[in-house]
């Protein structure tokens, strides 16, 4: 596994914490109201980055899974998400160690959940990832000046900072 692929599920993990951490500290009624944008909530939007994150994982293992979307009808509570969001980047970082160079290259093919067939090598599914996530945290923190709340400062020089990687 290459340090740099190391540090980036590191740094998602990270960024999924202080994230997950700046939500709890707000009114549930403030993280599950309905704004304009993709995903409705900040706990649906980060459902779907859960979603997805276990979709890739079901590919990675070769398993099926049964998602017919993105995201799910019903959206866990705030605190039982984080834990799973929590489990989910452990998985990852975990199985990411197990990897040498030849099979971080593997190509994995799959079938997207709207439909049609895809490939990716396991590399470029765990950049795939951080990247998602990275993205769908900055609508979160969008959502989050609307109450107004100032969200955490959650991009990857930051991570580098503090963690002194």
């Amino acid at each position: 596994m290459s340090d740099t692929m190391q540090m980036l599920l590191r740094y998602k993990a990270w960024a999924d914490e202080i994230t997950f951490g700046a939500l709890l500290n707000l009114p549930d009624h403030e993280v599950n109201k309905v704004r304009q944008t993709n995903f409705s909530t900040m706990t649906q939007t980060l459902n779907h980055v859960w979603v997805v994150d276990d979709i890739f994982r079901h590919h990675l293992t070769g398993q099926p899974h049964n998602y017919t979307a993105r995201n799910t009808s019903d959206t866990p509570p705030l605190r039982d998400l984080f834990e799973k969001q929590r489990d989910m980047n452990q998985w990852y970082l975990d199985h990411a160690n197990e990897l040498d160079s030849e099979e971080l290259a593997d190509t994995i093919h799959f079938s997207f959940v709207r439909g049609g067939e895809g490939k990716m090598t396991r590399e470029q599914i765990f950049l795939h990832l951080v990247n998602h996530a990275t993205y769908h945290r900055g609508f979160v923190n969008d959502m989050m000046y609307q109450v107004p709340a100032k969200p955490p400062a959650n991009d990857l020089p930051v991570f580098l900072r503090e963690t002194k990687c």
